[in-house]
């Protein structure tokens, strides 16, 4: 899918021609074990790099700059993955091909260059004002999460769940750690990014792969590094296997946490995708059909694994005095799932829905990035064949088994203060 190319130790470059798309797609991905310092320091850094640099040091000037660039978009981000943050640019250009005058690769190979390379400094470091004013701005996006109840909830229940854990760790870190973040700091997280993090750099396009080997090769000259492995806290414990809150609000928010020994790469990984499809992952799947729609109880219920951590959640919003029957309910599919009940449509619909999900996600150049970036852990050529073929193997025997496997740990009700 990729061509993969060592530009050095620890940084490789993945090259993909293809001629489905009119732009040229780049992604760079740093990553260094996740804790809550690194995950605030890294998330106000790719702020800060986004808007300004040593070349364009007002973000207006930045922005018109792309803009001369027939629209060129960039932008970082943050996220983890298992024990490990990330932080993100992506790129996309329209390809030389289609302009008569002007190319703009190269141009925007230089300007990468500049925006990773060449940072906005001021005696040596970032610019306070700077780094104050996109500390604000994170520690708003870390706020607005309180908000947003569902994901508030989703946050409370891990935290619970996982204490001391990367599973409970936001990727923009916390409001305390993001405060403590200074120019000083600030500007030795982006040393340390830049000299120790593992670099995985993809390019999608339709481009002549030597060529724009050559060209990385030249711009992009990081030093040889031995990335340094994340660790997770295997040990972590729920704190308690049931917590209610209370906020001022109307619809309850309902989140259990399950666990599973099947984690991404396992044997049985393929197994416990279709179980989570069945179980809750899809608008076919036994708690939407039941607890939402034959029973009436939610407005909304749904099934998520997380395969890097070993949880399995089950998020819904009900009313408070429908808690003890939703929880029941939910409890009784799983039940359905251990004894077999399982109909062929619903095992069908799931493969169904997980090879279009795949197929839909490669019709875009970052989905064929990003697929790529997780599936490439596994040492093995990926193909949405060989996962079709993997998921058809899939029996009802195997579902009856990851049901049985899981564990559920703890859940958290967050609803209006008039239940209390």
């Amino acid at each position: 899918m990729f061509q993969t190319t060592k530009l050095a130790e620890g940084v490789s470059l993945h090259i993909r021609k293809t001629t489905q798309f009119k732009t040229v797609n780049f992604s760079f991905k740093w990553r260094t074990p996740l804790t809550t310092k690194t995950a605030a320091e890294r998330a106000v850094l790719s702020n800060v790099l986004q808007h300004s640099n040593a070349r364009f040091r007002k973000s207006a000037e930045f922005r018109s700059y792309l803009d001369d660039l027939y629209g060129t978009m960039l932008y970082f981000d943050v996220s983890k993955r298992g024990g490990e943050h990330t932080v993100m640019l992506n790129v996309e250009t329209v390809n030389d091909q289609y302009l008569s005058n002007q190319p703009v690769l190269n141009d925007v190979i230089d300007l990468l260059q500049t925006v990773i390379f060449q940072p906005n400094w001021k005696n040596g470091q970032f610019v306070p004002s700077i780094v104050e004013r996109e500390k604000q701005i994170v520690i708003q996006r870390i706020e607005s999460v309180f908000d947003d109840k569902t994901r508030y909830a989703q946050q409370r229940l891990t935290q619970i769940l996982r204490p001391n854990h990367p599973a409970s760790i936001p990727a923009s870190g916390t409001i305390e750690t993001v405060k403590e973040v200074t120019p000083a700091s600030l500007t030795e997280a982006y040393q340390s990014m830049i000299d120790n993090d593992k670099i995985d750099i993809y390019v999608a396009g339709d481009i002549d792969v030597e060529e724009i080997q050559e060209k990385m090769k030249k711009a992009f000259q990081f030093k040889d590094r031995t990335p340094q492995k994340p660790t997770i806290n295997e040990d972590s414990k729920p704190e308690k296997d049931y917590v209610k809150e209370f906020q001022d609000m109307k619809q309850g928010k309902l989140h259990m946490g399950f666990s599973t020994p099947v984690k991404f790469g396992d044997p049985d990984f393929p197994k416990m995708q279709i179980f989570n499809g069945v179980f809750g992952g899809y608008a076919h799947s036994k708690l939407f059909m039941n607890v939402r729609e034959r029973e009436s109880l939610c407005y909304y219920v749904s099934s998520s694994y997380s395969p890097h951590y070993g949880l399995l959640y089950v998020i819904s919003g009900i009313e408070p005095k429908n808690e003890k029957k939703a929880i029941d309910i939910i409890f009784e599919q799983l039940d359905e799932m251990k004894k077999g009940n399982i109909a062929d449509l619903e095992l069908n619909q799931t493969r169904a829905m997980l090879v279009n999900q795949l197929r839909e996600a490669l019709d875009l150049p970052r989905g064929q990035i990003d697929i790529f970036d997780q599936y490439k852990d596994l040492d093995e050529e990926f193909s949405v064949e060989l996962w079709k073929e993997r998921w058809e193997k899939v029996t009802k025997e195997d579902l009856q088994q990851m049901a049985s496997q899981l564990k559920h740990e703890a859940t958290y009700f967050l609803c209006g203060k008039e239940a209390e």
